[in-house]
């Protein structure tokens, strides 16, 4: 079975950047501890301070379940759920070709 990748894109209202930034490095810090996680990394437009992208990558389909059942991955929820501009776009795939 191929690894799972995600990317996740999570945009900050005006005026809270810096609060989800926040809220997402530290979900990042809990995230790279699970078993199964290969890959978990936050990025920042530069262009577009506030527009957060998260490239993920994990083992397997079981890897991503535990993830999205995990009590950190809910805490942030909660905890950005105020500060975002709009809804998190989320994309499940797997690679196709390149390196």
């Amino acid at each position: 079975m191929s690894e799972i990748h995600v990317f996740a894109n999570v945009t900050a209202a005006a005026g809270n950047e810096d609060k989800l930034r926040d809220v997402l490095k530290t979900l990042v810090s809990a995230t790279k501890e699970e078993p199964g996680v290969i890959s978990y990394i936050l990025h920042e437009d530069v262009k577009k301070p506030g527009n957060f992208y998260v490239f993920e990558a994990y083992k397997d389909q079981a890897s991503v379940d535990a993830h999205m059942a995990s009590a950190h991955l809910a805490a942030a929820f909660a905890a950005a759920g105020p500060l975002l501009g709009g809804a998190p776009s989320i994309v499940p795939t797997v690679a196709i070709a390149g390196s």
